[in-house]
């Protein structure tokens, strides 16, 4: 595997984890991670990169071993403001080649349109987004998330490391046992009763109080300069989140017609955590993009 370094930096007040691999120097990679997942599983993608790339990994905010956001609520615009201040850390003299995953695909997309200046290349991994809504949903959604203020969520615990293993190997069947062992110390610690506790703040499983404004985000995506590659999974079951299957493909189309420049490409034998299932491939089609 290719080393990596840790390091931490204050983030908007927040003791950040970031995950670095290759050269200071080098040409730069920076990738963001989906919900309930780490920095440190884009290791795969890494392996299989064939040029010289300095790749940077943060942990988000009350994911890893970053710290956790003060108060009951994560605000998906935190993440832009996270990430924005991260650029400016690591890269502050030009734009970057940026890649999000899943809920890091959402983030990297939307700040693609508020930054475009600061984006060199854009790669989303099934950063579909949510289901649109309507504003006269808004007095039950306030009204599940002020239910939900009132509820802890607890997150299970795990006997071992292996445990930790198998659990991720539930959620994707194509993970091999390798790459299961490695990612389940990365994904979980154990907690003073010698149980492994996974590493993402519980708040993150609650409802938000704010609905997900689809032609929003659109505006943002038609607002991005950068080339974008667009990459989904064979087997994702990112479908569930917007609907029928034909009813999503058509709003997912729909949404990438607001792109002014977009490549798109079907990653075979892979689920939704595609950076795990097709490493090779995928860092194939990254560089190539690159």
């Amino acid at each position: 595997m290719t080393p990596s370094r840790s390091e931490f930096i204050t983030v908007r007040g927040l003791r950040t984890h970031v995950r670095h691999w290759g050269r200071e120097g080098a040409p730069l990679i920076f990738m963001v991670h989906g919900w309930m997942d780490v920095g440190a599983s884009f290791q795969f993608i890494v392996d299989d990169l064939a040029g010289d790339w300095h790749v940077i990994a943060p942990d988000w905010r009350g994911f890893g071993l970053t710290e956790r956001a003060p108060g009951d609520t994560y605000y998906f615009p935190d993440y832009l403001g996270d990430l924005d201040a991260m650029l400016d850390h690591y890269s502050p003299d030009g734009p970057v080649n940026l890649l999000g995953h899943s809920m890091g695909g959402n983030i990297v997309g939307l700040y693609a349109g508020v930054r475009p200046e600061r984006v060199r290349r854009l790669i989303n991994l099934e950063g579909f987004g949510m289901k649109a809504t309507r504003p006269e949903q808004a007095p039950a959604h306030y009204a599940r998330w002020l239910d939900g203020l009132r509820q802890s969520v607890p997150l299970r615990t795990y006997p071992s490391l292996a445990a930790v293993a198998a659990r991720l190997q539930k959620t994707n069947p194509r993970l091999s046992d390798r790459r299961a062992a490695f990612l389940a110390p990365h994904w979980s610690a154990p907690n003073d009763a010698g149980q492994f506790e996974i590493l993402g703040d519980p708040a993150h499983k609650k409802a938000g109080p704010v609905l997900y404004r689809v032609e929003e985000v659109m505006a943002c995506w038609s607002a991005i300069t950068a080339p974008v590659l667009w990459v989904e999974a064979e087997h994702t079951n990112m479908w569930e989140w917007l609907g029928p299957k034909e009813q999503a493909r058509a709003e997912v189309d729909r949404r990438l017609g607001h792109l002014q420049q977009v490549q798109t490409a079907m990653m075979a034998d892979a689920g939704h955590m595609l950076h795990h299932d097709q490493p090779a491939a995928l860092a194939r089609l990254i560089e190539g993009f690159l």
